[in-house]
């Protein structure tokens, strides 16, 4: 990933269908936001093609794409899970998976045949996904006393930064979701109101 705070992931679920000498590849592309999710999911897909002889997949998780995983799933090493790995890195998604169900039609397809079919699986079930753009946040954390919730506010809407949560029980706690490109800047802003505290949290 370059250093940019936007990223891109599967707008919808998709899915194709690939032959090849009596072979049905089913491609599915979906959103996934973590391992456990993708286990989920991959879980419900085995279950809905019980008959399958191999569900071969890969998965790239997080903004910078840091993690990842393939499996051919019993296929010869490198033909089914890094093909579908390649289509999905050279589409730029990421928070994404791509599970290609195969069933075996008698007729052994070789290792050329192997790969160009799932990649033609992959790729055209993430083009059926389509993808749109995210931006990287920070979450924040502001604390302050009532005499400053007015100030805090109007810097919030002149910003148009989201509000996660907000709790003005005892005093006052807002979590804010700021771009990461711009969380320099606005903390600079917000770092001007004496009393205010503004604490890191995560970044989403």
């Amino acid at each position: 990933m370059t250093n940019t705070d936007t990223y891109y992931i599967p707008t919808t679920k998709g899915e194709s269908v690939y032959k090849d000498k009596g072979s049905r590849f089913i491609g599915i592309c979906f959103h996934c936001a973590s391992e456990d999710q993708f286990r989920e999911e991959l879980q419900k897909i085995k279950k809905q093609y019980y008959d399958a002889r191999h569900h071969v997949f890969a998965y790239v998780l997080l903004p910078d794409q840091s993690v990842f995983r393939s499996s051919d799933d019993g296929e010869p090493a490198g033909t089914g899970g890094k093909p579908a790995m390649n289509q999905i890195l050279s589409a730029g998604l990421t928070n994404v998976a791509v599970v290609v169900v195969r069933y075996f039609g008698g007729i052994k397809l070789g290792v050329s045949g192997l790969i160009n079919a799932y990649k033609t699986a992959a790729k055209e079930a993430i083009e059926a996904a389509g993808k749109k753009e995210m931006t990287v946040g920070e979450l924040h954390l502001l604390r302050f006393g009532y005499p400053l919730l007015n100030e805090v506010m109007r810097i919030l809407k002149d910003e148009n930064i989201q509000i996660r949560r907000s709790d003005f029980a005892v005093s006052c706690e807002i979590e804010v979701v700021i771009r990461k490109n711009e969380a320099a800047r606005i903390s600079k802003k917000l770092g001007k109101i004496f009393g205010l505290e503004m604490k890191y949290l995560v970044t989403i």
